[in-house]
């Protein structure tokens, strides 16, 4: 079963806890603070270049080509969290947005506001002319946005304009010498969802045609995934935001048809990532700049890569690129296979990426962004980036802050899926979720956690018609070395399978299930193929990796300076930052004064260490660079002494 028909089958909601803090943050704050970015023509141009597309100013286009892209996820997250509530603000501003993007789009389906400027100041038209314009892309994010919008409000004039759209693509890829202009195909997931939307076969034909289509591309790059045929991919390379949207729309179309040779594609790169490409974080991408193929003695051979993933095991910290929207894309990729594939260790990577690398791309009072995040940040880092250490008010490439409000908004609707004859839920939150069965009646489940504070998860039933039996799955984190379940108080002992445990009954209001996951701290260290993180230690707790920042040191002391012992203790204390519960683990660390390093020094004779204990305290990943800047690292090197 595809993963929006399953919406149709079970709904859930957020009632309290984390996941509905950021809801709620992203409904009050991030989308009216972004709204309000978009329309500032000074800073963003987005909104502006619409109004000038549609006649309702003048000037030129200004931004980059995928800033209408950066509007459709915007008015994605807009159309989630507002569309079906009683607001009438939002629903008459929505309905407006609509309207004029409406009045942009060509009776053929095309829209480009680059391309409707240059139509109305110059009289030409340059369509699908530039393989950079990323037209493709943004008319994927009209899809999804559409879809969405008609899910929650019952609206069609978004869909209809998403349908458009993917019609003129059916016309412009109908023969196989037109496909260049897929890079970043965000479209490939809109077209599934249109099908999901529609029931109509042709967009899922569409998409079919599209990924064969990939095959006939000449010259193409291991940037852009298309250098060899698709059905060959064994390894993940290239740019990582291409690459994630590729396999997600890769495993929404295996959803579909059930291509044997697409799944071995889809687990044999998922495979490659996961255990030799990944970032403790679930970030991806190590890369700003590369080459591919690597070691190749045939120089014609050899490409330019860009936002990429490395060799396998390149995974540096303090260059680590780890864009934002690569999170995202690792995120959707895991959902849709855990929702066709049937196993827990889906969910696992979806949590990583989710809370370690989605939500650091964000500050907790939703109004500062990351584009890139990084695992280490020292204040005298020699070499110069592209993006800004810290988080930023505004990108100017903004494609990430709007991909963390919809991925944020839409939480709610991955947090659980059908398995086989059962519910299984793969993100533990404070939710109600609504089972609709077989039999035209429904099952009202309540989950109460603190999740990922704590890992106590107690399942209540609270409305069952009779004889309403069904499993119910639940996901086993792969780093829970240990796990209890109890159903109404008697201890249950299922085996873990694939990733989950099933728990069958015929359900009465007043059933509960209380799952127990262990909240240790744990240390851990790679695998010393990863050279910049060898000897080093990372902290984990529950989903949640940690870091040290420097504003969790005594005054004057330095993170590089910093090590930490395999015998530490870690003590959780409540605190908040910005507003949001956190859990900090305080503990000591080891220091040494030995002597700071001349910058212009390379080398230098060895110097006997002498260590102190200083106190310092740790926090989640995702909430670094919320309180004031400064250092910051996820791996600390390992003391013995």
């Amino acid at each position: 079963m595809t993963p929006d028909s399953l919406t149709q089958t079970r709904t859930a909601r957020w009632t309290g806890g984390f996941f509905h803090n950021r809801e709620t943050a992203c409904r009050e704050k991030m989308i009216p603070h972004m709204w309000e970015i978009l329309q500032n023509k000074e800073l963003c141009h987005s909104w502006e270049n619409f109004l000038i597309a549609a006649g309702e100013a003048e000037g030129e286009h200004s931004g980059p080509p995928f800033h209408d892209g950066d509007f459709y996820k915007w008015l994605e997250a807009a159309s989630r969290l507002y569309g079906s509530r009683d607001d009438s603000y939002w629903n008459i501003l929505l309905d407006s947005i609509i309207e004029l993007i409406g009045r942009v789009q060509r009776k053929d389906g095309y829209i480009f506001t680059y391309d409707a400027i240059m139509k109305r100041n110059k009289g030409r038209s340059e369509a699908l002319d530039n393989d950079l314009n990323f037209e493709v892309y943004n008319m994927g994010h009209l899809m999804s946005a559409g879809c969405v919008h008609y899910a929650q409000t019952g609206k069609r004039a978004l869909l209809d304009m998403g349908e458009k759209a993917a019609d003129y693509l059916s016309g412009q890829f109908s023969t196989l010498d037109s496909a260049r202009t897929a890079i970043c195909p965000s479209h490939y997931m809109g077209l599934a969802q249109l099908y999901r939307a529609t029931s109509d076969e042709k967009y899922l034909d569409l998409l079919e045609d599209l990924m064969a289509l990939r095959d006939s591309v000449p010259e193409g790059t291991d940037d852009n995934q298309d250098r060899i045929p698709l059905k060959k991919h064994r390894e993940i390379v290239g740019h990582a935001v291409r690459a994630n949207y590729l396999y997600a729309g890769l495993c929404d179309l295996y959803n579909e048809r059930d291509d044997k040779a697409y799944r071995e594609v889809l687990e044999s790169v998922w495979t490659d990532l996961t255990t030799r490409k990944l970032y403790i974080t679930g970030g991806c991408g190590a890369l700003y700049d590369g080459v591919s193929p690597y070691g190749c003695d045939e120089y014609d051979y050899i490409q330019r890569t860009h936002q990429s993933y490395g060799r396998p095991y390149e995974l540096p910290n303090s260059n680590g690129y780890n864009e934002t929207c690569g999170a995202i894309g690792f995120y959707l990729w895991n959902y849709r296979m855990a929702v066709s594939l049937n196993e827990g260790k889906y969910g696992d990577e979806m949590e990583k990426a989710l809370y370690n690398s989605v939500f650091s791309g964000i500050s907790i009072a939703g109004d500062r962004y990351f584009y890139t995040n990084a695992l280490r940040c020292l204040d005298h880092q020699p070499q110069p980036l592209k993006w800004f250490r810290h988080r930023a008010e505004y990108l100017t490439s903004f494609c990430c802050p709007p991909n963390v409000l919809r991925t944020i908004a839409e939480t709610s609707d991955m947090m659980c899926t059908h398995l086989n004859d059962g519910l299984a839920i793969l993100l533990y939150g404070e939710a109600e979720i609504q089972v609709n069965l077989n039999n035209d009646t429904s099952c009202r489940l309540k989950i109460h956690t603190d999740y990922p504070w704590s890992g106590n998860i107690r399942i209540t039933v609270q409305e069952s018609p009779e004889e309403a039996g069904f499993p119910v799955y639940l996901r086993i984190p792969s780093w829970a070395e240990s796990h209890t379940t109890r159903v109404n108080g008697t201890n249950t002992a299922e085996p873990v399978e694939r990733g989950f445990i099933r728990i069958f009954k015929t359900w009465q209001p007043g059933d509960e299930i209380i799952l127990d996951l262990p909240m240790d701290a744990v240390l851990l260290e790679s695998n010393p193929m990863v050279e910049e993180s060898r000897n080093h230690l990372a902290l984990k707790r529950g989903p949640l990796v940690y870091c040290l920042e420097s504003c969790d040191l005594p005054e004057g002391c330095s993170i590089d300076q910093c090590y930490i012992s395999p015998e530490s203790v870690f003590t959780p204390r409540r605190t908040e930052i910005d507003g949001l519960d956190v859990v900090l683990l305080d503990t000591e660390l080891w220091y040494t004064d030995n002597g700071a390093w001349n910058r212009e020094e390379l080398y230098r004779p060895y110097r006997t260490m002498k260590f102190r204990k200083i106190k310092a305290s740790m926090i989640p990943y995702f909430a670094w660079d919320n309180r004031r800047e400064g250092e910051m690292t996820v791996w600390l090197p390992s003391y013995t002494g």
